[in-house]
């Protein structure tokens, strides 16, 4: 987070300071101490909301796709096709996360995401611009993500930082568990293009909760933001091999095991919601567990078991267990999304504070181009081998690349805590 008097040209190795300027130094200590900070509840509550009308409008647009098609592959890329997009925008204009006004720059990006769910409904709309749209609204999602990260290291302490994306994390996962339990039911009963229509509903309340309940951060670099800043900051960043080897694990390993979950609705048509909705109560214990009731001393020891957890139950799909099995393992399996946030706290503890708007932007859409990537490649190894198969070797990928990565994780270390101290 900035500080009063940041860097004109911060290096990458510049320390980041322990606590930001705008927040008071000591520490909520607990979800409820967190949620009486009128910003950081408006925050959570326009996340809340708009994770809910993403999950109804993934959904349906699957359920379309796949009803038009009967396409693995275009299913897949339906449902997390938007983040391949994230990654032009971490390319291109993630530097805005960090721009001196950046409640307006929120404001601006969750209303283009509101347009974009909106024209979803439109009956009749060809399969090439809905997918038009997924790429536009991931763009932009990016750069939504990375604002709206900016303005939660300023409004709570840095010390509560964990605790707040494990709340952020919690909800999500609890919105994402009725968001398809009711998605299935609604689209039932409603049909893909009014399904479409709630998930409108939701997404421009989410703009009137941020819009009333966040202020604007003015304490931000002098620095215009831009391509040319992005491409600086950017090379800053890969050029500290720690945060490399941080971002290589929140982004690879999820992104694999996400294109498993890209291929629930060819693997189980009729039960795709139930081994949905499994995955995201087992997302929401993990980030409870771990963020709520681990210190973070704790969370850095365990992160590695909670990365093998993340696949190793997905290696049952190759025996295709019955319903009941195949729930308990994608729930166990996504309490490992809970590693996310040690990584996360490294990767906060090694980020200059000018920059950690785009810095998070960044990670955040690393990790959703990835869940592209795993979704493109669940979908055409689909095709080829059957759902069953394609998910048992993305989640052995996985498993193999957290298990080659142990010791570079493990070297970086922040300045404060030694390096044998991290899995």
């Amino acid at each position: 987070m900035p500080s009063d008097t940041p860097s004109p040209n911060p290096s990458a190795s510049a320390p980041a300071t322990t606590a930001p300027a705008t927040a008071t130094a000591t520490a909520p200590t607990g979800y409820r101490a967190l949620l009486r900070n009128r910003e950081f509840a408006g925050l959570h509550a326009g996340l809340t909301l708009s994770v809910a009308a993403s999950t109804l409008s993934g959904f349906a647009l699957g359920t379309l796709v796949d009803r038009q098609t009967g396409s693995p592959f275009l299913t897949a890329v339906s449902m997390y096709g938007a983040t391949f997009a994230t990654v032009l925008g971490a390319l291109t204009l993630m530097s805005v996360a960090d721009g001196k006004r950046p409640r307006r720059t929120l404001l601006a990006l969750q209303g283009l995401s509101l347009a974009g769910v909106a024209a979803q409904a439109v009956p009749g709309l060809p399969l090439a611009a809905r997918f038009g749209l997924l790429v536009l609204l991931g763009f932009f999602q990016s750069l939504g993500t990375g604002t709206r990260m900016g303005l939660l290291a300023e409004a709570v302490p840095a010390s509560a930082y964990a605790l707040a994306r494990s709340l952020m994390n919690i909800t999500a996962g609890a919105v994402s568990v009725l968001g398809f339990a009711l998605g299935a039911v609604l689209l039932d009963r409603l049909g893909p293009y009014r399904v479409f229509a709630v998930a409108a509903a939701l997404a421009g309340l989410a703009l009137v909760v941020v819009a009333v309940t966040v202020r604007e951060h003015s304490v931000r670099p002098t620095r215009r933001p831009g391509l040319r800043q992005t491409w600086t900051t950017n090379a800053e960043l890969f050029a500290h091999p720690g945060r490399r080897a941080l971002l290589l694990n929140l982004w690879v390993p999820n992104g694999l095991v996400v294109g498993c979950e890209a291929l629930f609705i060819p693997y189980a048509p009729q039960h795709a919601g139930t081994l949905l909705a499994a995955g995201s109560a087992g997302m929401l214990l993990g980030d409870l567990a771990v963020g709520r009731l681990l210190t973070a001393e704790r969370r850095r020891r365990y992160a590695f078991a909670l990365r093998l957890l993340l696949a190793a139950p997905f290696l049952l799909f190759a025996f295709h267990p019955p319903l009941p099995l195949a729930a308990a393992a994608v729930f166990a399996a996504s309490a490992g999304f809970a590693a996310t946030l040690p990584l996360q706290e490294q990767l906060l503890a090694l980020t200059p504070d000018a920059v950690r708007g785009q810095v998070q932007g960044v990670e955040s859409a690393g990790r959703m181009t990835w869940q592209g990537i795993g979704a493109a490649l669940a979908g055409a190894a689909a095709q080829y081998a059957g759902p069953a198969t394609a998910i048992t070797v993305l989640a052995a990928a996985s498993a193999a690349l957290t298990l080659a990565s142990r010791r570079a994780v493990a070297r970086a270390a922040t300045p404060e805590e030694p390096a044998d101290r991290q899995d």
